[in-house]
């Protein structure tokens, strides 16, 4: 039977896999019963990410990346490595409709890795319907929710590729620096203006570049931050996963989802 529950496209981190980051945010899920919740899988092959190993030993290879970072990694240009995240978003959906889900898709969740993907589709979404005014551009997505997120952002589309306050995604030695010397996205009118939930550990060994996402390529007018007392993973804990799930719905609710 059709489930028409509105959707969110979860993207995983650098080194997982949908199916692992299905595992790690079963709290979430259980939290945010109102949507349903589809899980993509990245298109280029990674060793394990941080702490996927023993737990998730039997889950793979191939652990998956979004990004093609590293030295041993297929050199791509970036035409071509935009397309293969695009692809794997495309499938994602597809396959999500054939199982059944048959709801708008109304946001983006991602962790770590999947957070820098999940923020530039927004922001590459958001330009294209600026230039290009559609009624529906990448679906219709209203919002994201970013766990752990890093900058620069990447361009996605001949609308966002080359712009200098982004990373080109097979710029490989941008992506390992993570963040480069670019101008500042407030500067040039390039900041993501789309709702988004941002989530941080304050155990988290990035935090102060998970905070620099929020300020630097994000709308402080349209920007939440939840924090909790945790590592660099998704949140498990009742009271920690009831604070983020709260504030997707209020944000959701903004944007005129009916949840």
């Amino acid at each position: 039977m059709p489930d028409p529950r509105p959707r969110i496209l979860c993207l995983h981190g650098g080194g997982t896999t949908g199916a692992i980051f299905h595992a790690q945010c079963r709290a979430v899920i259980q939290g945010l019963p109102h949507f349903r919740l589809v899980f993509a899988s990245a298109p280029f092959p990674s060793e394990p990410g941080p702490d996927v190993l023993p737990v998730y030993e039997g889950w793979g290879p191939p652990f998956l990346s979004w990004l093609p970072w590293k030295s041993w990694h297929p050199q791509l240009d970036d035409a071509t490595t935009a397309r293969a995240i695009m692809t794997c978003l495309d499938q994602a959906q597809a396959h999500d409709d054939a199982c059944g889900g048959s709801g708008p898709w109304v946001g983006l969740l991602g962790f770590s890795q999947g957070a820098k993907i999940a923020a530039s589709v927004l922001l590459d979404c958001q330009v294209r319907r600026e230039k290009e005014p559609v009624e529906n551009c990448y679906d219709d997505y209203r919002f994201g929710v970013l766990l752990a997120g890093r900058g620069p952002l990447v361009g996605l589309s001949n609308h966002t590729l080359g712009h200098p306050a982004l990373v080109k995604p097979g710029d490989l030695v941008g992506l390992q620096r993570y963040e480069r010397p670019l101008p500042h996205c407030q500067d040039d009118g390039l900041v993501l203006r789309m709702p988004t939930v941002h989530v941080h550990g304050l155990l988290d060994d990035g935090l102060e570049w998970h905070r620099k996402l929020a300020r630097q390529y994000c709308d402080g007018k349209s920007t939440t931050v939840v924090e909790w007392a945790g590592p660099h993973r998704v949140p498990l804990r009742a009271e920690d996963v009831v604070k983020l799930t709260a504030e997707v719905y209020r944000v959701a609710r903004q944007c005129g989802v009916g949840v």
